[in-house]
């Protein structure tokens, strides 16, 4: 039952089989045709010297070494004078629902050579459902470049974002624009096949991709977990990791983002003597401080290069790669004949700095000039206003308070304990804690703080207060963009910032909030879905920086702050996680009480 999308643009149509063989035999003229340039062909691993590319309307008509009888009196002549001309490059694996609008991500990522980037929607879903996306799929149209997405897969914590109804995947997968289901947590899978396996069975009937996420999965795990027709992983960190996933011909995305960066280790790859056509180079997201100052896909294939591929090698890790991947090498992925004019003239082969951008037979882009503007999208009031609570909290909210089965009287109680191992991984420990009239007390001098996850969509108002250790030491901060929830994340020392800084995200409709001693110290508002701000990348750069700044000065010690917030939610990372819900072993997927041998209760 494989349903062949229509996704306008991408197949060629009668009318330009007609336009382009006309072209490439000169009894019609081209609209652009680039002239003396080294043509990287991704499909022999060959650099041409003197090569003429022949646009028509937007795609190529002719590539060769002559093109002379392609032009006429209205076509634009590009001069490559040497210069290389490699095809546009694709970002396989991305998050572009997070900080940026799509409008001003696309000003500075479109300069650098990108031409089709392939987005996860899944921080979507959970706050704002099947409409939610609709929106986000809309604000990805009739844009510059091509921008395509995938299904939330929504692997979750939280029992109520947990999986996609039947037929919202259904509805989903008739989609143009979409491309498969996005990333599926193994573990998630695993203890949850009844809500993952019809949906995937689904995805492979119309003829799309299942993404993956098989971090910590090896051997029989890592086989059975490709045995359900899981195409693609971007979460190896090595080249031993990488390669076991290769021979289980799953596409492997090597990651170098602002999450994360594993092209170098990954890079060992290359000396193995294998194959490479199945790996890609891909970000996994990218900060606007990292996209102001390291650019996007063209730093991706530089380092590449850098760590000792091959250069077509590399260039082939962010096109051909990508797009056989997914299907879409019938139209792009490389510069030939029927395909789209997605095309990057770069000053040689090892240096990935884009001097000229084609994208749909258009020159959107010269020595860092943009010549187009990405189209604004106007949200409906509904993705707007997604951050809901029923009433203000107040410190109360995230009092402690054992049930009757405890005593009151008892000067400690053991608790289950969050404990920061890195800026990213947790692990559970048991300590005991003060109690003083029947209440857990969070402790400084044992660097001990409280955390709460907040449902703002499902179950408004809905939380659960736990103990977290080594995150802050003085006030509060809290996001809406928690991991895989629909949670506003918070942490902090005392009640009354905590319910500050949560009043005031909802106040905003969505934010970050860092509040002191009664005081809001700094936000960054983020009104589109409760995620996405409307701020240019280099104000978002500022607000993230000062975020930074004033979070350290409360005691939050990691690289990126936020990060480490937001992903406490998350169901991917080990290895204790909070949800409204509670405490979360991921390795066992069970939700747990703040007691090891009791229940607690939150007002």
């Amino acid at each position: 039952m494989n349903r062949d999308k229509n996704r306008p643009g991408l197949h060629l149509t009668a009318r330009e089989m007609e336009k382009l063989s006309q072209v490439a035999l000169g009894k019609e003229t081209a609209d652009i045709v680039v002239i003396n340039g080294r043509l990287m062909n991704v499909y022999t691993s060959e650099i041409l010297d003197n090569y003429c590319v022949a646009i028509k309307g937007r795609r190529i008509a002719l590539a060769g070494p002559d093109a002379s009888h392609t032009i006429g009196p209205a076509t634009r002549v590009m001069d490559a004078k040497g210069s290389t001309l490699i095809p546009g490059l694709i970002d396989g694996h991305t998050h572009l629902a997070l900080w940026l609008s799509i409008p001003e991500f696309l000003k500075h990522a479109i300069k650098g050579g990108t031409t089709t980037i392939i987005t996860e929607s899944m921080e979507i879903f959970p706050v704002a459902g099947i409409d939610g996306v609709m929106d986000f799929l809309a604000s990805l149209k009739n844009q510059p470049i091509k921008l395509l997405a995938t299904a939330p897969g929504m692997g979750s914590i939280s029992k109520s974002c947990l999986g996609v109804p039947p037929k919202t995947m259904e509805r989903l997968m008739a989609q143009e624009d979409i491309l498969g289901m996005g990333e599926s947590y193994w573990q998630s899978v695993f203890q949850n096949p009844g809500r993952f396996l019809n949906n995937f069975q689904t995805v492979l009937e119309h003829g799309e991709k299942l993404e993956g996420h098989s971090a910590g999965a090896h051997g029989n795990k890592l086989s059975a977990y490709a045995a359900m027709g899981i195409s693609s992983c971007h979460e190896p960190t090595t080249a031993k990791e990488a390669v076991e996933r290769l021979r289980l011909v799953i596409y492997v995305m090597a990651r170098e983002g602002s999450i994360r960066r594993d092209l170098e280790s990954i890079s060992k790859v290359k000396n193995q003597g294998i194959s490479l056509r199945r790996l890609i180079l891909a970000t996994d997201g990218i900060t606007p401080a990292d996209l102001l100052d390291l650019g996007y896909m063209e730093y991706l294939v530089q380092k590449a290069i850098d760590y000792g591929f091959n250069p077509i090698t590399a260039v082939q890790m962010a096109t051909l790669n990508v797009a056989e991947h997914f299907g879409l090498d019938h139209a792009i992925g490389g510069i030939a004949p029927g395909k789209l004019a997605d095309m990057v003239i770069i000053p040689d082969p090892r240096t990935i700095r884009a001097k000229t951008v084609i994208s749909n037979g258009c020159v959107i882009a010269e020595n860092g000039q943009l010549f187009v503007s990405p189209r604004y999208h106007s949200y409906t009031p509904k993705s707007l206003n997604t951050v809901t609570l029923p009433k203000k909290l107040t410190p109360d909210d995230f009092r402690i308070i054992c049930d009757n089965k405890c005593d009151n009287d008892a000067p400690k109680k053991k608790a289950r304990i969050i404990e920061m191992v890195t800026d990213l991984v947790t692990r559970e420990i048991i300590e005991e804690i003060e109690v003083v009239n029947g209440e857990l007390k969070e402790s400084l001098k044992t660097n001990l703080a409280k955390i709460a996850a907040v449902d703002r969509t499902h179950t408004p108002g809905k939380s659960f207060t736990g103990l977290i250790k080594g995150f802050i030491t003085s006030g509060a901060m809290a996001c809406s963009a928690a991991w895989d929830t629909s949670c506003i994340i918070v942490v902090g020392v005392n009640g009354a910032d905590m319910a500050l800084a949560v009043n005031r995200i909802h106040d905003l409709q969505g934010g970050i909030v860092i509040c002191e001693n009664g005081k809001i110290r700094h936000e960054l508002a983020l009104p589109i879905f409760g995620i996405i701000s409307e701020l240019s990348v280099e104000k978002m750069a500022f607000h993230m920086e000062k975020i930074k700044t004033i979070a350290k000065e409360l005691g939050v010690d990691f690289p990126d702050p936020v990060l480490t917030l937001t992903t406490l939610t998350g169901a991917a990372i080990p290895y204790l996680r909070i949800c409204e819900q509670g405490l979360v072993n991921l390795k066992k997927g069970r939700t747990k009480g703040l007691f090891p041998d009791q229940t607690t209760r939150t007002p």
